[in-house]
């Protein structure tokens, strides 16, 4: 029997048979436009688990050592891994901008700004983990696509503005920009858990307050 508990223990996590059922009701399908399977659910969460270890998005509760996908990891696998309409990193960069916008406006906090700061050509291959080369490439790719002066000299020495490196972060090095928008997210996830939300780490507390109330009226209504 599905109690009312169980639909509000869903809201945050739910077992892969119930995700599985969720997909087939929003009627999303394979690449090859197949039904997903559960195998097909199984691939999805070890990819997410693969690109995301730190949303810790994959969850066993203590109650029935069961396998579990917060409901935040279910939103990524239906509109990222299952979607078709964009690059699985294009989907991904959108779905985190989605999901921080979302925890900004709900914890009333000031948008974060990754680049404050110009940067020296030279110091740019250790921001990026890329070879100079391929710096000098993305600078010229910068320079031609937004007719700016983006790219200006200090002392001699060549420098990028604060702007310039976000155009480059997004547009050229989108890995790296996924992983700015993944560690600030995590940064918000901690900071709404602090704030008496249920997210992993609240399951237990969250899931035996609620059990021990169905416990209680199920007594009564028996």
């Amino acid at each position: 029997m599905v109690t009312d508990t169980i639909r509000e223990l869903e809201k945050i996590f739910m077992t892969y048979d119930s995700a599985l059922n969720k997909l087939k009701l929003l009627e999303l399908k394979t690449k090859t436009g197949k039904e997903i399977t559960y195998i097909d659910l199984q691939r999805a969460v070890q990819f997410m688990i693969k690109k995301h270890p730190t949303c810790r998005w994959k969850q066993n509760k203590l109650i029935d050592r069961k396998n579990y996908i917060l409901a935040e990891g279910f939103y990524w696998i239906t509109d990222v891994y299952f979607q078709k309409e964009k690059s699985i990193i294009d989907a991904d960069i959108d779905f985190f901008t989605m999901r921080i916008k979302q925890y900004e406006d709900l914890l009333k906090v000031i948008p974060k700004n990754f680049w404050n700061n110009d940067m020296f050509v030279y110091e740019l291959p250790n921001y990026f983990n890329r070879v100079p080369g391929t710096i000098k490439n993305n600078i010229i790719k910068m320079n031609k696509a937004t007719n700016s002066s983006y790219k200006y000299y200090k002392n001699g020495k060549a420098k990028i503005s604060k702007e310039g490196i976000e155009w480059i972060c997004k547009n050229c090095f989108k890995q790296k920009y996924l992983e700015l928008l993944e560690e600030y997210k995590m940064e918000l996830t901690e900071k709404y858990i602090k704030a008496d939300y249920p997210y992993d780490v609240f399951l237990t507390k969250y899931e035996s307050k609620l059990l021990a109330i169905d416990k209680y009226l199920w007594k009564y209504i028996r």
